[in-house]
């Protein structure tokens, strides 16, 4: 299979033309475009968190801890938080990815399992969706979807990796079909997988307001001047308050 600096270089590079698309071709801002193609580039490590050498789990946890509360500010604002709740819910999360979810990736997955497939992959797309609310419906999917496109990078870099063309003959190692997958070989996990899935779909389905919410709470944020009156106007002088 590829090596974490192929898979990385691999993402990295599909990020940087992903973020070009949406931003010469998709009207995304620059900001937006950057944000969009780090992600993606990222995301090309996230299927290895199952990995037995650590590097990826580590790597990813140490920036997703440090990431994903920023993301997440519009979620907070949402839900209404003072700066301090912001501030402990960011902690909250910290801890809870540098500690608790590393540890589930150790003890419940195996390499090559269901993390490494294509409902995994929509997976890792609807947390970033939920996580990653903005004003822009179009902007929140473009970003959500860097995740996947990088995800789909690294699964298909692992397939690519599987054929072997030594010696003047090709031949299939038997990693050959264990990435770019749908199903694996053990049906618990499938069930697990799917459900995550579908529940992560429902989740995301009744989530469209937030952007609603979002607009209008910038509307309302934004200082708002008072024009300079022009000449009074005749009936000025009968009212009250002139």
């Amino acid at each position: 299979m590829a090596d974490f600096k192929t898979h990385i270089t691999g993402s990295t590079i599909v990020g940087v033309v992903y973020g070009y698309w949406g931003a010469s071709t998709q009207g995304m801002s620059i900001e937006s475009a950057i944000l969009a193609g780090g992600l993606c580039s990222v995301s090309g490590m996230l299927p290895d968190l199952d990995s037995d050498s650590g590097i990826p789990l580590r790597e990813t946890s140490m920036f997703c801890a440090a990431v994903v509360p920023m993301l997440m500010l519009h979620r907070f604002r949402d839900l209404e938080l003072s700066h301090e709740a912001m501030a402990l819910a960011a902690m909250m999360i910290y801890i809870g990815i540098r500690f608790v979810l590393v540890e589930f990736f150790k003890r419940y997955t195996v390499h090559r399992g269901m993390w490494h497939s294509i409902p995994a992959a929509a997976i890792a797309g609807l947390l970033a969706y939920l996580a990653m609310p903005s004003q822009s419906e179009a902007v929140r999917v473009y970003k959500s979807l860097a995740v996947v496109v990088g995800f789909i990078v690294h699964l298909s870099l692992d397939e690519i990796w599987s054929l072997d063309f030594k010696g003047g003959r090709f031949r299939l190692k038997k990693s050959f079909g264990t990435a770019l997958k749908f199903f694996g070989n053990k049906p618990l996990a499938n069930i697990s997988v799917y459900a995550k899935l579908a529940l992560l779909i429902y989740l995301a389905s009744g989530d469209h307001d937030i952007g609603h919410r979002i607009r209008q709470r910038a509307r309302l944020d934004e200082p708002y001047i008072a024009a300079p009156r022009g000449e009074p106007l005749p009936w000025d002088k009968w009212l009250p308050w002139r």
